[in-house]
């Protein structure tokens, strides 16, 4: 009897520590189990580093956080190891030649007025404004009648977004940008006001179209002197009314505080913009794209490059039905030839692999649909499959508030993209404009403005097998563009030999570069010799 319990001792033993053991192996394994949580529609509820480690690779992330029917993108065959984001880590020897922004040359903002700067004159009557275009071109407009209604002495009204345009987006201001702020921050600068006084409404007043690219005389002398006869001035349209140049320092600091400091994006678009910026940069450097191959854009330049027939008919038949489009009959070639013309999905992977951009490089695309969808990004996609936007970085939940509002979704690309390692517009548009500039103002990465009438002679050459893809065209471009990577620079003048309008239209858009305005040299310090130890 004591010899069986002395066998069962050590069976008893062993029992309890495999039972321990079991114990162990099941603790350690619930508290390593990696849990996904879906975004939540509130953008505040989770901060997205905590919804994903950098131990999983981008493709499980996609499957488990986009929306089922945007998961193309989880199909990727892309493994990202335990210690390494995409594109390598900031220490990479490519990080140079890729991602490093620019040198800033000593420029800092300057926007406080000069000592001689007042506070508003006494106001001579309201300036109405109705904004026209797209965003961009409704921010340059809105910075600009801040400018105008200075110098006219008037109060100026919240301006109207444009709901006439081909987005026929029904945003008002507070939508698309934070009022409260904007009336606060110029307070020094001009009297805003909300809504015009409800016994001037009825009021007898003026529409009139500023001439575009005007300067101080223009409105000191002739708008002016409409208050003689009005109390109410409405501008009819805001896009280049006011010159790029000669115009005074303060009114030129002024355009810039409107447009950098006093108009931000209202707090729910900077939320969700931010949140976009978060989640791309969890996966390291990013492009951000602005691919312009949209419908109405190459409706609007007459470009059908690589367009079957039956979409080049499409374009032609809503550039003809679009009564504020003067130009009706375009020839496609000779704009693709001048450069006019914005590269294809195609032609941007070409660029970006003769850059040196490896093919696991992280691309969001700032743009709305692309005209022809998939079929046309076919091969941009071949070459960079990382592509992201909006719509899969944030779920259907998150982006309803924005749905809609073309205005407020661009807003949302616009942040992404001034917050971008690198920014490349295939088109130099508003938005191409806007962002350059901004980028330039707050020394903010590296800006490739494509060389687009070179280029097309390079992809011409390639297309009629004069060329192949290789070091010698790669050294063609990155020479072309070693000069055009967004470092600050003086505005461009006017072309040589251009007149009248023609000239104003050739000169560097002031939003595009703020330079030598708004933005001013650092000097050195001052030693004081007094200090100095012997």
């Amino acid at each position: 009897m004591v010899m069986q319990r002395r066998r069962w001792i050590p069976l008893l033993l062993l029992r309890k520590l495999l039972s321990a053991a079991i114990c162990v192996i099941a603790f350690m394994a619930l508290f390593s189990v990696h849990v996904h949580i879906f975004p939540s529609s509130k953008p505040n509820d989770h901060k997205f580093n905590d919804m994903i480690h950098t131990s999983h690779d981008l493709q499980s992330w996609t499957q488990e956080l986009v929306p089922p029917h945007l998961s193309n993108f989880s199909k990727v065959p892309l493994h990202i190891s335990k210690t390494q984001k995409l594109n390598g880590s900031r220490g990479n020897s490519d990080y140079k030649k890729l991602w490093k922004p620019p040198s800033n040359r000593g420029f800092l903002p300057c926007t406080k007025p000069t000592p001689n700067y007042t506070t508003p004159a006494e106001s001579r009557g309201y300036l109405l404004v109705h904004t026209n275009g797209g965003l961009n071109q409704m921010r340059a407009g809105i910075c600009d009648m801040v400018a105008v209604a200075r110098i006219i002495n008037a109060t100026l009204v919240i301006p109207e977004l444009d709901k006439r345009s081909f987005w026929h987006d029904t945003s008002n201001f507070s939508d698309v940008f934070d009022e409260e702020h904007f009336i606060h921050s110029l307070a020094n600068d001009v009297k805003i006001i909300k809504k015009l006084p409800i016994e001037l409404v009825s009021e007898t007043r003026i529409v009139k179209q500023f001439i575009s690219w005007s300067g101080m005389d223009y409105y000191q002398n002739e708008i002016a002197s409409l208050w003689e006869d009005f109390q109410v001035i409405r501008a009819s349209k805001s896009d280049s009314r006011l010159a790029n140049n000669n115009l005074p320092p303060d009114i030129q600091k002024l355009r810039c505080r409107a447009c950098y400091e006093a108009l931000r994006f209202s707090p729910r678009i900077e939320q969700m913009g931010k949140l976009l910026v978060e989640r791309m940069r969890s996966f390291g450097p990013y492009i951000a794209l602005h691919l312009r191959y949209e419908k109405d854009m190459l409706a609007f330049s007459g470009c059908t490059h690589d367009l079957s027939p039956d979409e080049a008919e499409e374009l032609r038949m809503i550039r003809e039905n679009t009564s504020y489009w003067k130009i009706k009959d375009i020839d496609p070639i000779y704009q693709r030839s001048k450069g006019y013309c914005p590269l294809t999905p195609k032609e941007v992977g070409i660029f970006l692999t003769a850059l040196g951009y490896p093919s696991n490089t992280l691309i969001y695309i700032a743009a709305g649909e692309i005209y022809g969808g998939e079929s046309h990004m076919a091969e941009l996609r071949s070459r960079y499959p990382l592509i992201m936007r909006k719509e899969k970085l944030a779920s259907i939940e998150e982006l309803e508030p924005f749905a809609n509002h073309a205005s407020q979704m661009a807003a949302l690309d616009y942040i992404v993209s001034i917050e971008s390692d690198v920014f490349i517009p295939t088109y130099s548009g508003n938005m191409a404009r806007a962002v350059e500039g901004h980028r330039r103002f707050l020394r903010r990465g590296r800006t490739i403005s494509p060389d687009r009438k070179a280029l097309v002679h390079l992809f011409d050459k390639l297309n009629q097998g004069r060329m192949t893809e290789g070091e010698k065209l790669s050294n063609r471009i990155i020479l072309l563009h070693k000069r055009r990577l967004g470092s600050p620079r003086k505005r461009k003048g006017p072309i040589s030999g251009t007149k009248g309008m023609e000239r104003f239209r050739s000169e560097e858009a002031f939003y595009a570069n703020p330079l030598p305005d708004c933005l001013c040299r650092a000097e050195p310090p001052h030693v004081n010799i007094s200090h100095i130890v012997r």
